[in-house]
């Protein structure tokens, strides 16, 4: 279905709200078209077992979907008693992304963990969680250097994420659930401010991808996650 709504190298209209949960150290709903979803930060003074008396910290990731996220009721993974695999995929790739841009040893000590709740899916959910996620995150470490626990900010530059998709032929940006459901190929970027790649997947859905397809979906989510990256800064300064 050709898109109507808005242009092929368009975002969907985007929001991001700080300071949600009050009792986080940072928190941030992020908005993407009918996606939505929150994200909360927790700072404790504690890190895995491989990482004692090492100096570094630690950023790791929870997701999950409310049971009326989608069109359906999906079961809590809770009352299934295990996480299914994309579950625990997405959030190896959150965890991932915002560890790519933090530096762990100025962090010291600590672990931060990202909550990433979707209120509500229409695609890109785990690439609006990318999004969110470093405003929390950048909010909880904001926090701690105004304690004075952190002598500065550990954060390289901002990380964000966005989907692409080839659609009846044409490359998109940021797919909404109905075009991802029906791409020809589908792709995720986690890239930083300044256009570095973190993390890049691509399915080709029917037929392999001609590189310059790539090429294409890559030059879209450039141009998407500079977009992303300020807001974020905008969201920040907002709630400074």
């Amino acid at each position: 279905m050709p898109r109507t709504d808005r242009a092929p190298d368009a975002l969907r209209p985007v929001t991001l709200e700080t300071d949600i949960a009050r009792h986080a150290e940072g928190s941030c709903l992020v908005r993407m078209g009918h996606t939505h979803v929150l994200t909360t930060a927790s700072v404790e003074d504690r890190v895995p077992g491989f990482l004692r008396n090492t100096g570094k910290g630690w950023i790791t990731a929870e997701y999950g979907m409310l049971p009326r996220s989608t069109h359906t009721r999906s079961p809590r993974e809770a009352a299934r008693g295990k996480q299914s695999g994309r579950t625990q995929e997405i959030q190896r790739l959150i965890g991932r992304s915002l560890r790519a841009v933090t530096d762990l040893t100025g962090l010291g000590e600590r672990q931060v963990t990202l909550d990433c709740d979707v209120l509500q899916a229409d695609g890109g959910t785990r690439t609006a969680a990318i999004t969110g996620g470093w405003v929390a995150l950048h909010q909880a470490l904001a926090h701690l250097v105004a304690r004075g626990e952190l002598p500065r900010l550990p954060l390289l530059e901002p990380v964000a994420a966005v989907s692409c998709g080839l659609v009846d032929g044409e490359c998109l940006l940021d797919l909404a659930y109905e075009e991802d459901s029906t791409a020809a190929a589908d792709a995720n970027f986690v890239l930083t401010a300044s256009g570095q790649v973190v993390e890049m997947q691509v399915t080709a859905e029917d037929a392999p991808l001609a590189p310059a397809t790539v090429d294409q979906l890559m030059t879209l989510a450039l141009k998407g996650c500079r977009e992303l990256a300020a807001l974020q800064r905008a969201a920040l300064e907002q709630a400074a």
